[in-house]
């Protein structure tokens, strides 16, 4: 797939009126001065942030080995071969990269005809679905399927903290200001999922969200976002 825009490309020219999808004066304003800030300049942003985010998801690897373990097991009893679910996001600078997961679904999930809400994003999280197995209720509502992101860390292709990644159908229909969030690299947890979430709008209608963290990354506010992650995910938040 060829990369979609880039958001290096940070100059006054990306910016295009439509009147159809105006454009706030925020995001003028952010995009009308990107030429003079570069996120990707900072020390923190380029060394301190990645070499925290691999140490960590080591450290979250080993510690909970058993748990990805005793998952991986009954997976592979229950919905057979292939553990893991793929799907291609989109990540910094706008390129691709492929997600991983625990598989929640059935194989032929595709074939069940059920009735799902039109904005898929604002269900991401949704236990109800009945192309989930029990088990993958189970992970999807504990957050467990999710821990295999933690090999994306690693990789590199994603962050701890940062907005999360979309998919290439959502992001191919973005206005060039929202390619933005391309800045920084996409993460397991964000601002969105612990200040906006269930408050019934979809996560990519929230794009401003995304960009306010791309205006004030740094350590402070990535120890802040990460202290509120677990009393976002107890209470449940938009499921």
């Amino acid at each position: 797939m060829a990369q979609v825009e880039a958001s290096s490309r940070r100059s006054g020219s990306m910016i295009h009126s439509d009147a159809a999808d105006p454009i706030s004066s925020r995001h003028l304003v952010l995009a009308g001065e990107v030429a003079e800030v570069e996120l990707q300049d900072g020390i923190y942003i380029r060394f301190v942030k990645p070499a925290c985010d691999r140490i960590f998801a080591a450290v979250i690897l080993v510690v909970l080995s058993p748990v990805l373990l005793f998952t991986s097991i009954a997976l592979r009893l229950t919905l057979g071969k292939g553990v893991l679910f793929r799907q291609e996001r989109i990540g910094k600078g706008g390129v691709p990269f492929t997600v991983l997961k625990f598989r929640t679904m059935k194989a032929d999930r595709r074939e069940e005809h059920v009735v799902v809400d039109s904005d898929r994003r604002r269900t991401h999280k949704s236990t109800s679905d009945p192309r989930h197995t029990r088990l993958g209720k189970l992970l999807r509502a504990t957050a467990i399927d999710e821990l295999p992101q933690f090999v994306n860390v690693l990789r590199g292709d994603m962050s701890i903290i940062g907005p999360r990644p979309e998919l290439p159908i959502v992001v191919e229909k973005y206005q060039p200001w929202q390619h933005l969030r391309h800045d920084v690299r996409p993460g397991l947890t964000g601002l969105w999922q612990v200040s906006e979430r269930g408050n019934g709008e979809a996560m990519h209608a929230r794009v401003d969200v995304d960009l306010s963290y791309c205006d004030s990354v740094g350590f402070l506010t990535d120890l802040r976002i990460l202290l509120a992650t677990p009393f976002a995910l107890l209470c449940a938040r938009g499921e």
